[in-house]
């Protein structure tokens, strides 16, 4: 059986209101499906052609990064590699920008966050076609010989593949990206109070009107309908990964799609990871290479950038930065 966690149904993050709004502020949303997901924009402002106006604008930049690079869009720069439509393409300097954090996450996790991983993913039916066996080792050990970040060259601003069969996948990541670049979007256009989620990945632009902080909550990764707590956020970016939110069932047994590439089976230890920073795009990707590291690691990486952390082991237990806001649910 397969479970995928759908936006409109469950949503890994919620918003709480908190605190009487600004009456001088007026409250407009809006939501668009890309990524293949419901993306949503809270702004407060006193000007409501203008907040709209500068939410279309958002939006049409989440939109243009996710037809660019998404490797699930057909004719994207990432899917035309993967399908060996071209052989090499030239990145501007987003492109680099983009690949090369993701060779720095990559040598962080030391080499267990590596996004070529999609080979073993698809092995899995992760997707669309129920899978009633385990993998077998034969066909995870051949899906894993075609997973190496380091054969994704990047020359200059030439971006290649050194293996044929390489796939580079953008899910764990551009989502992220997308939500930072929305959120600088919107800076730019004026907007200084504003709320953005694509589910698993947060941006916000200062405070609410009120002058209270967002108030973000968290699902319980074991019974997702109800919450585990709730943390704060003020102009600062989240990204969640857990091991609830895409997941297979085999034989009674749930094996999650972050995986573990030295043995192709879902990473162990861990249930979720919110990870909180001032960049949406860096707050993606730690959450999903954290998911590979020891807690030890973590805890000390995340002091010495000035990362907010919260771990949740397979027994419920919850490790966490000194300056995590995080308020336990009753």
């Amino acid at each position: 059986m397969i479970r995928k966690i759908l936006a409109i149904i469950l949503l890994p993050i919620f918003i709480l209101a908190c605190g009487k709004e600004n009456t001088e502020s007026k409250k407009i949303q809006g939501d668009k499906f890309l990524f293949g997901t419901h993306i949503a924009i809270t702004i407060y402002d006193k000007d409501e052609a203008a907040a709209k106006k500068a939410m279309e604008a958002a939006f049409n930049e989440i939109e243009r990064i996710d037809h660019k690079y998404n490797s699930k869009v057909k004719g994207s720069l990432i899917e035309q590699l993967n399908s060996g439509a071209v052989k090499k393409v030239t990145l501007d300097d987003e492109g680099v920008y983009l690949i090369q954090n993701l060779k720095n996450i990559y040598e962080l996790s030391n080499g267990y966050y590596d996004v070529t991983i999609a080979p073993v993913l698809e092995v899995w039916n992760f997707g669309e076609k129920e899978r009633s066996d385990v993998p077998s080792f034969t066909e995870l050990q051949e899906a894993l010989a075609k997973v190496d970040f380091t054969k994704v060259i990047l020359d200059g601003n030439e971006l290649y593949y050194a293996q044929d069969d390489i796939e580079l996948d953008t899910g764990s990541f551009l989502k992220g990206y997308a939500v930072e670049k929305a959120k600088g979007v919107l800076k730019d256009m004026g907007i200084e109070s504003a709320f953005i989620s694509s589910i698993s990945s947060i941006e916000t632009i200062n405070t609410k009107p009120d002058g209270k902080s967002w108030r973000i909550g968290i699902e319980n990764p074991q019974d997702p309908k109800k919450l585990l707590g709730i943390v704060e956020l003020d102009n600062q970016g989240m990204g969640v990964s857990g091991d609830y939110q895409t997941y297979i069932e085999i034989n009674g047994k749930r094996y999650h799609h972050i995986l573990d590439k030295s043995t192709g089976y879902p990473v162990e230890g861990k249930k979720m990871i919110v990870v909180i920073s001032d960049n949406a795009f860096l707050s993606d990707m730690y959450s999903t290479a954290f998911f590979t590291m020891h807690t030890e690691e973590i805890m000390e990486f995340a002091e010495k950038n000035n990362l907010e952390v919260l771990i949740v082991d397979n027994n419920m237990n919850i490790t966490r930065t000194e300056g995590m806001k995080f308020e336990c649910a009753k």
